[in-house]
């Protein structure tokens, strides 16, 4: 149910994950289209929130509504109005639950239903025994029935494989006309399984054409540091804006990229140089945040630390090393003043360390020669 629609609510400061979909809530005998929301925590919030239990409460009580009577009034807040005709709905109360049941369990990255049941499929096929194949029989009628069909992933044969394979020869598959399988039908459903393992094997080896999503090794944390003298080994703090390493831009030198940043936000000459010349990299910061900042600063200041941390790392080689050695981690910055450029523990936006890991991919690139073939 959950796909890519991931939303988030705050609980002690704790994000906790959750999706949504649509429900009709019945609420003084109108009935109302609106959004049903489940977390990861087992709480889902029906105009309030409220545990799976008295969620499934709602649910018998017609709250939230899974049957529409002809002739209801129908509202979708301040868009329309209407009255059903010839309702159809398609879900019963224990299927809904059923549903946001498994809802939960996905956002925990626990198997639900359908992962469940294709495990016991997996156990019947190493061991294809009657009593492997009734518990695979019964993790499929497990599945809310409104979710078989979609069991398998596949357009074209949606579940009847698993019906059959379920099933067993000579028994009959879960449909109204309860056909006969026979041998030849359940010998096909075999077949499609083993084809479909073997698929499944290929894939899990083969890698992404354009390499991993993730990077596999840990991330470099830029905690908060501040030197006023360089050292002979920073280490990675060396690839703080702040570490003092002189940088030369457009004729002129700072002691740091840091200070270099606050200089060029200035609008005044006077106030360029004189924050330039600051004692650190934090009265550098006071000091721009004192002076007029040019006219549209906000709209370029990404593109400047861009520039700004290209000049540092070609100018000062040591440096430059260090920070390819961080390899493929995500680097992640701390910075007290700014969340638009700190991680700050998961409330700040990183550009820091994002733009970090782009002039790290520029100096590899140049290095590799791609570009020069």
């Amino acid at each position: 149910m959950s796909g890519n629609r991931i939303i988030h609510r705050t609980a002690d400061g704790v994000r906790i994950p959750g999706t949504w979909r649509h429900v009709f809530i019945c609420n003084g005998g109108q009935y109302f289209l609106t959004d049903l929301f489940v977390y990861a925590d087992g709480l889902v919030d029906c105009w309030g929130l409220v545990t799976f239990e008295e969620f499934e409460e709602k649910l018998r009580t017609g709250w939230v509504a899974t049957t529409l009577p002809e002739g209801g009034e129908a509202s979708a807040h301040e868009l329309a109005d209407w009255t059903f005709g010839e309702p159809e709905s398609w879900l019963t109360p224990e299927e809904l639950a059923a549903e946001v049941r498994d809802t939960i369990e996905e956002l925990n990255g626990r198997p639900d239903s359908t992962g469940r049941c294709l495990a016991a499929v997996d156990a019947f096929l190493a061991d294809r025994t009657e009593e492997n194949r009734a518990v695979a029989r019964a993790a499929y009628l497990a599945i809310p029935e409104t979710q078989r069909h979609f069991a398998l992933g596949d357009m074209d044969a949606k579940d009847w494989p698993l019906r059959v394979l379920v099933a067993g020869p000579g028994g009959r598959v879960f449909v109204e006309s309860g056909e006969v399988i026979t041998k030849e039908g359940y010998d096909e459903a075999v077949a499609y399984f083993e084809d479909r393992a073997r698929r499944r094997a290929e894939r899990a080896q083969a890698l992404p054409a354009d390499g991993p999503v993730r990077s596999y090794a840990p991330a470099v944390q830029l905690g908060h540091w501040f030197p006023r003298e360089p050292q002979a080994d920073p280490g990675k703090l060396g690839l703080r804006h702040d570490y003092p390493a002189p940088i030369t831009v457009a004729d002129a030198v700072h002691p740091s990229a840091a200070h270099a940043y606050w200089a060029l936000s200035a609008a005044e000459p006077d106030d360029r140089r004189a924050i330039s010349a600051a004692g650190s990299a934090a009265a550098a910061r006071t000091l721009a945040g004192g002076v007029a900042r040019r006219e549209g600063w906000e709209g370029v200041r990404t593109a400047v630390m861009t520039s700004l941390l290209r000049a540092k790392y070609d100018q000062h080689p040591g440096l430059a090393e260090i920070l390819l050695a961080t390899g493929d981690a995500t680097v992640i910055y701390d910075d007290m003043d700014s969340e638009y450029w700190g991680d700050n523990t998961g409330r700040g936006r990183n550009w820091s360390g994002r733009l970090l890991e782009l002039v790290r991919s520029e100096l590899r690139l140049r290095r590799s020669g791609i570009l020069a073939e």
